[in-house]
């Protein structure tokens, strides 16, 4: 197999040539060593199709064009670098995404050059394949962080989210449609593989030139790993961080820690979710209190403390909750309001449905199929288990089964097929909660019946991303729900809001008021001196809604035309009215259950499990 060398490749150090102009000689020939290695053997004529032709061809284009070949060679070497520094510098939110944040030394750099300059050519290239696959993982981890962190205020947890992918798909595409949510996932994935191949190919390139370069590269480690340690050491910093980075090993640290964590939180809850305060109590010493009330809990979606305290939220919804507090005040019913924090942010309102109904709480979706897999006492089922109670559910959200009405503790489901409901849906929610509720009107609530109703209702209206807006029309009006139908033409485009921060703020606000006023007028319209109303919300909206830092907080309030209901919950001191105080009690919301139980008459009886 012929060997091509140069003249200059012979030389010894002191026969005039540098060690340096011996270095570049050296990789360059090792280079067209390899090149040789794959051409064809003497005799035999290259193909067009077969590497070494091609091989051959670069190398004839190279020597026509040493400078525009050198200027190919550099570039390609300094956006490999950038690629590689970027990703180990990537920070995992949004806000910290500066180009200051990029002004460091990573030790994950300087350590791998060290592996690199001492490895052999074959193990050498193994090494810089799985630099390149780490850091595709690193990379797809922080990019998972940021989309976590701006919608549900929390980084990506690998042990618990993935379940959450899926529905992360089934919301774009109720959203902005089967399309979009298609072209999405594509998308996503396409972008998984192609960062992928383009980080391994640049570690790969990065290998390949400092082998070249080895004595001036193993200067350039120990230089910078000089400077690493010393900034560290000194804890110097350049732009509000720190010159001495281990972000890159740091960030996957802490993922491996979120993980094992979460899966030793899993056998803790396992346990936790047997013992129960209220697990062997009697029937009849459930809810005595509350004998002959017709008792409805409701949630508004994404009904958080941002739409009462935000100044661009506030003002709107604050005089919808004192409207609304005059009104039912006129009609003859009394409220108290105070703060519960939610379990969940930002989505994943099944979360807060079950953390508020069971007292665990429940803050990932393992907890959440562990819990509703068991036979945990729930709010609403402690209704059924008394046997004074007829109970339903009201979830026009919900387009499938839901095995979870078991556990809940309901006679019927009411879902989205069941409401008669003809209309258009708004972006996510199938139906406008004034229809829904005027559906559960005619179809439960008005209905006579031998017990009383303990109703589960969760209103979907106010559920990102707030495009288009219903509008109160009519009760008398409804019908169908065709009402709507023009309503629905002239509101906002869904990818007109999500796009635009100062909209989604405005519109969520309004959303809130909408839902409000239909649950409020509900009340006041079908409300009897029977009916006890408890409503809340599931959880704060996005963070680019409710801003960075923003609490958990979400209102809750009590209704009722019986001022015996209100007395029993008066040593809660919550604040009159439907809008609570700044200094109003927060609770978690998983103390809601047993506080609610202990207030109308429930005996504990603790089970262990």
């Amino acid at each position: 197999m012929p060997v091509f060398t140069r003249s200059s490749d012979s030389s010894q150090p002191g026969d005039g040539v540098s060690e340096a102009e011996e270095e570049q000689a050296g990789g360059e020939r090792e280079e067209d060593e390899r090149e040789a290695a794959a051409a064809p053997g003497p005799g035999h004529a290259p193909s067009p199709t077969l590497p070494g032709h091609r091989l051959t061809r670069l190398r004839a284009w190279r020597t026509r064009h040493p400078r525009a070949a050198r200027a190919l060679r550099l570039a390609t070497t300094a956006l490999a670098a950038a690629l590689v520094l970027g990703a180990l510098l990537l920070p995992n939110t949004l806000p910290a995404l500066k180009a200051a944040g990029f002004a460091r030394i990573p030790a994950e750099a300087v350590i791998g050059a060290v592996v690199v300059l001492a490895l052999p050519r074959r193990p050498r290239l193994v090494a810089a394949v799985l630099y390149g696959l780490g850091l595709t993982v690193l990379t797809t981890v922080n990019l998972l962080d940021m989309g976590f962190n701006e919608y549900l205020g929390r980084g990506f947890n690998a042990a618990l989210d993935w379940d959450l992918l899926p529905d992360a798909q089934a919301y774009v595409e109720d959203t902005l449609g089967g399309g979009v949510a298609t072209a999405v996932t594509v998308g996503a994935v396409v972008l998984v593989l192609l960062v992928a191949a383009v980080m391994v190919a640049a570690t790969i390139r990065l290998a390949h030139v400092l082998a070249r370069h080895r004595v001036r590269a193993t200067k350039g480690a120990l230089i910078a790993g000089t400077v690493w340690v010393t900034c560290s050491a000194l804890g110097l910093t350049l732009f509000g961080g720190p010159i001495a980075s281990e972000r890159g090993a740091g960030a996957l640290r802490v993922h491996a820690q979120r993980t094992v964590e979460s899966l030793r939180d899993e056998a803790a809850f396992v346990r936790q979710s047997k013992a129960d305060t209220f697990g062997n109590t009697p029937p009849g010493e459930l809810l005595p209190d509350l004998r002959g009330k017709d008792v409805i809990f409701t949630f508004i979606e994404s009904y958080g403390r941002s739409a009462i305290e935000d100044p661009v939220m506030a003002p709107g919804v604050d005089r919808t909750l004192d409207a609304s507090t005059a009104a039912l005040e006129k009609a003859g019913f009394a409220a108290r309001s105070g703060w519960l924090t939610s379990a969940t942010y930002g989505g994943s309102s099944w979360l807060g449905h079950s953390t508020t109904m069971s007292g665990l709480w429940i803050d990932n979706q393992r907890r959440y199929r562990t819990v509703s897999a068991g036979d945990h006492l729930t709010l609403t089922k402690a209704f059924q288990k008394t046997g004074a109670w007829d109970t339903v559910g009201v979830m026009p959200g919900v387009q499938k089964g839901w095995p979870e009405e078991k556990w809940y503790g309901l006679d019927k489901l009411y879902d989205a097929f069941d409401l008669g409901y003809q209309g258009p849906k708004f972006s996510w929610s199938t139906m406008p909660d004034q229809y829904a509720l005027e559906a559960f009107q005619r179809r439960v609530h008005g209905k006579k019946r031998d017990k009383p109703l303990m109703s589960f209702v969760i209103l979907t209206s106010s559920h990102q991303p707030w495009a288009p807006i219903p509008k109160m029309v009519g009760w008398d009006e409804l019908g169908d729900g065709s009402v709507f139908d023009a309503i629905q033409k002239a509101g906002n485009k869904a990818s007109d809001v999500i796009t635009d921060t100062t909209k989604s703020r405005e519109e969520y606000g309004r959303s809130i008021q909408y839902s409000v006023t239909s649950l409020t007028q509900w009340l006041e319209r079908y409300g009897t001196d029977d009916t006890v109303l408890v409503f809340l919300g599931d959880h704060q909206p996005i963070a680019r809604v409710s801003g960075n830092g923003a609490s958990r907080d979400v209102p809750v309030s009590i209704v009722a035309k019986d001022p015996r209901v209100l007395d029993k919950v008066a040593d809660w001191n919550w604040t009159e009215g439907l809008k609570p105080g700044r200094d109003a009690p927060v609770w978690k919301m998983s103390a809601f259950r047993d506080r609610f139980l202990k207030a109308f008459g429930s005996t504990p009886h603790p089970s262990k499990g």
